[in-house]
């Protein structure tokens, strides 16, 4: 798997109001991962979620949290594994919370790595010895 990033900003209207911060993301995955990833149906898997928004749906009702769930993922505010491998960008208000973002998202590739990982590695067998070695 490789992760690719890539880091732009965009002035508003006409070249007035602020300036937005963008973080495209994108994954590449071998022919095994990629096959992995449709055998387990993980392109569904929620990798990353804007700070507090879980929270945000949550107290929202069902229709708003329908709505609001298809908003988020269209500005970025959610990815999935599918979404890595279509890219995606996450547009931000200033350049911490798109440092904030790109922390979040090389995290979340670090740990759905680990889950490819796990899916090579079904029937096969591990052998961890005592006292383990640092």
């Amino acid at each position: 798997m490789e992760l690719l990033l890539s880091r732009s900003q965009k002035n508003g209207l006409g070249g007035l109001g602020s300036v937005s911060f963008v973080l495209d993301v994108r994954a590449r995955f071998t022919p095994e991962e990629q096959a992995a990833i449709t055998k387990y149906k993980l392109g569904k898997e929620v990798l990353y979620a804007k700070e507090g928004l879980a929270d945000k749906l949550a107290q929202s009702g069902l229709l708003k949290n329908l709505f609001a769930t298809l908003t988020a993922r269209s500005r970025g505010l959610i990815l999935t594994s599918n979404d890595f491998v279509k890219g995606r960008a996450i547009v931000c208000k200033d350049i911490v919370e798109m440092l904030d973002a790109e922390a979040e998202v090389r995290k979340a590739a670090d740990g759905f790595y680990g889950i490819l990982v796990a899916c090579r590695e079904f029937g096969s067998e591990e052998v961890i010895t005592y006292p383990r070695v640092a």
